[in-house]
């Protein structure tokens, strides 16, 4: 797989091919310092994967992938701003790198990748039953509900909840409800960091303030934050038998 390093910075570039080693599928045909370079290296190599920096001089990264002409070559963004990621997905890039890149970050960028393609090159029905990469906890995702968008580090979530077909999720001074079911954001989500408390919660145990007895031999979790979860005897049993040593 070709992939074209952009970045202004040369010492940025030499980091990330540095840590582009550990990927021998990934080999790295060339690097552009701006989008002028960008264009003719793009034209030149046709990569399969491009970095790309957004604060550069002149033209920015973002305003270079939204004149490019189809097929676009997959589009992982390494920036030092975290403030232009809502619209970099809004361009559909695949993942969203803050500097200095982190070595586990950019493992889990590149399994996007490797999901991605297998996605595109497998039996689209087998490919839509696959299960999706579990989600790590320094992971961010995009959260949109209406107008308003977030990236959401996973760890800050701590309460998801049904709501019929859709899910209602809790994170800072925010709910929004996304378009997925409970069970759908159960897959994404690391049974290290997230317990299915009952049919309509699950609760980030890194959140957990409290936990008294219930009735019926349930528990009941006091999240920070002030939100009470009710386990059932059942669920209980599976929490006290996850948490003990």
């Amino acid at each position: 797989m070709k992939a074209l390093l952009i970045d202004d910075e040369r010492l940025a570039r030499n980091e990330l091919r540095r840590l582009l080693a550990a990927f021998p599928e990934i080999t790295i045909a060339g690097e552009a310092a701006n989008t002028k370079q960008a264009r003719e290296q793009i034209v030149a190599l046709s990569p399969d994967l491009i970095f790309l920096d957004v604060q550069m001089p002149g033209e920015t990264g973002l305003e270079l992938l939204e004149s490019l002409e189809p097929p676009v070559p997959h589009v992982i963004f390494t920036t030092a701003y975290d403030e232009f990621a809502v619209k970099a997905f809004d361009l559909n890039a695949l993942d969203y790198l803050l500097k200095p890149v982190d070595p586990a970050r950019l493992a889990a960028a590149i399994g996007k990748l490797r999901d991605k393609i297998a996605g595109a090159t497998a039996d689209p029905a087998a490919a839509k039953s696959a299960p999706r990469t579990a989600l790590a906890a320094e992971d961010k995702v995009f959260v949109r509900e209406g107008d308003r968008c977030w990236f959401v580090e996973v760890k800050s979530i701590r309460l998801l909840e049904s709501e019929g077909n859709y899910t209602r999720v809790h994170f800072e001074n925010a709910q929004p409800q996304l378009f997925r079911s409970l069970n759908a954001m159960e897959e994404r989500l690391d049974p290290k960091y997230f317990f299915r408390a009952n049919r309509r919660q699950i609760i980030n145990l890194s959140w957990i303030e409290k936990i008294e007895p219930w009735f019926s031999g349930g528990l009941l979790v006091h999240l920070k934050g002030g939100a009470k979860v009710e386990l059932s005897r059942r669920q209980a049993q599976d929490f006290r038998e996850k948490m003990s040593l």
